[in-house]
């Protein structure tokens, strides 16, 4: 199911057929959790995710990323805005959508990783884990770089 919300020449969207794939993987291979990323992984990425388009016109100018089971798990990852649109409320208005979209009701977990927007997710419901004992993971940092002999 496509889902689309606008304001005014701003508009987020999960048709994949507006999403642009050299833009996503532009912002995405500079990041901080995805550096060096190649442009293949990122649209095997998208094609196996729920994914959300910030678009001001035809320009985008942020993206969401939610991997989901679509009835009991969803991991909210590669979201962003780009810089110089930062400010004016569009990562509010992203997450709203994220987590008003039809397909992640009713879910039992969220999880997501970051380094520096605590402050915006927690408006909408995240926190600390509960019992971080309990998590567990198999991290790979550099990866991507190394994948590709930098």
């Amino acid at each position: 199911m496509i889902a689309e919300s606008r304001r005014g020449a701003f508009a987020i969207t999960t048709d994949p057929a507006r999403l642009d794939i050299d833009a996503i993987h532009a912002y995405l291979t500079r990041s901080y959790w995805a550096e060096g990323i190649a442009r293949e992984l990122v649209l095997r990425s998208i094609e196996n995710s729920l994914c959300f388009g910030l678009f001001d016109g035809s320009r985008q100018i942020g993206f969401a990323r939610v991997i989901t089971d679509h009835a009991t798990f969803a991991y909210l990852c590669d979201v962003y805005v780009l810089e110089e649109q930062r400010g004016a409320g569009f990562g509010k208005w992203l997450m709203e959508t994220v987590m008003s979209h039809p397909d992640v009701q009713g879910l039992r977990r969220w999880l997501l990783m970051t380094r520096d927007a605590h402050g915006l997710y927690a408006q909408h419901g995240f926190s600390p884990l509960a019992k971080p004992g309990s998590a567990m993971e198999i991290a790979r940092p550099g990866l991507y770089r190394a994948q590709r002999g930098s």
